[in-house]
């Protein structure tokens, strides 16, 4: 079952974005004890995201990559809130340092060994989908019967087939490494309308309308740090507005959480994949042409 509202908790801040690339040496190690934990206590889990990447395309971890990413499905395999309680609570017990929070979309588990970071992500299901961030729907199929292949000396799970998972979470030419530029490939997958799970447009309208200390203003600058009017903002899986006369734009958000994010105006487009924003928050956008395409946590609160 989805969350509730009552159990959508502020998730923390203190996990920044823009982390240093994994030491893959002991990532794999990191790997396997996971293996050895999750097989210990009965728990499915699959690689994902960029540890699926590199083992299907590559048959090693991403270099450049700066997390380990594990994944389950709630009410598959067994798989209970309980479980992820007990399975984080071995993690500790083995030296991991731990954040555990909550989205609209999966029950995450932070988990940091010698200044490695490893994510846990537990999805619940919503429609016959799930949704990995910033809101990529993906056929719950592909997670019922996994698939089982070698890596490391040890035998992991992907999704099935992981050729088609893949493609959905990182588009067509997921073959071709692209460091950075595969977000711009995700969020123009997403949907300009609302993410299942999330909250549709009517309450997104009355929160910036009725309820405006609970809105997001966002005030875009350009390079000469004049506020720019009439600029798009697109927050991916929620929605879209423009800035007025005043460079400020106001949009509606849940919680406090990363988001993904594009600024458009004029010939300047910019995506910002992961922003930490909060409702009732008034943050500062400004572009930097100096610094290459693919920039973390760059709005500033004002």
């Amino acid at each position: 079952m989805p969350p509730s509202d009552s159990m959508n908790e502020p998730v923390s801040e203190q996990a920044a974005p823009d982390l240093p690339p994994i030491n893959v040496a002991i990532a794999k190690e990191m790997l396997k004890e996971a293996k050895q934990i999750m097989d210990a206590l009965g728990v499915v889990f699959f690689l994902r995201q960029g540890t699926c990447l590199g083992p299907i395309r590559d048959n090693d971890l991403i270099p450049w990559d700066d997390d380990v990413d594990l994944g389950s499905v709630i009410g598959l395999h067994g798989l209970t809130e309980k479980t992820i309680d007990i399975v984080a609570a071995t993690f500790e017990e083995n030296g991991y340092v731990l954040n555990v929070g909550r989205t609209d979309h999966n029950i995450y588990v932070e988990m940091t060994k010698q200044s490695n970071k490893m994510d846990w992500n537990c999805y619940w299901i919503f429609d016959d989908h799930i949704f990995h961030y910033p809101g990529v729907r993906i056929p719950l199929h592909l997670f019922t019967d996994l698939k089982e292949i070698d890596f490391i000396g040890e035998k992991f799970l992907v999704p099935n087939p992981p050729e088609e998972y893949l493609s959905i979470k990182y588009g067509s030419n997921w073959m071709t490494p692209k460091k950075r530029a595969w977000m711009t490939d995700v969020v123009q997958m997403i949907p300009e309308t609302s993410v299942s799970g999330r909250t549709g447009k009517l309450k997104q309208l009355l929160t910036t309308t009725i309820l405006p200390w609970r809105a997001v203003k966002l005030r875009v600058l350009d390079d000469a740090g004049i506020p720019v009017a009439g600029a798009e903002i697109l927050i991916a899986g929620y929605n879209q507005s423009k800035t007025n006369k005043q460079g400020y734009a106001k949009f509606y958000v849940p919680r406090n959480d990363w988001y993904a994010m594009v600024v458009k105006y004029d010939q300047h487009e910019e995506l910002l994949y992961e922003e930490w924003m909060a409702p009732g928050g008034t943050y500062i956008y400004r572009p930097d042409s100096s610094v290459p395409p693919g920039r973390l946590n760059v709005l500033t609160r004002q």
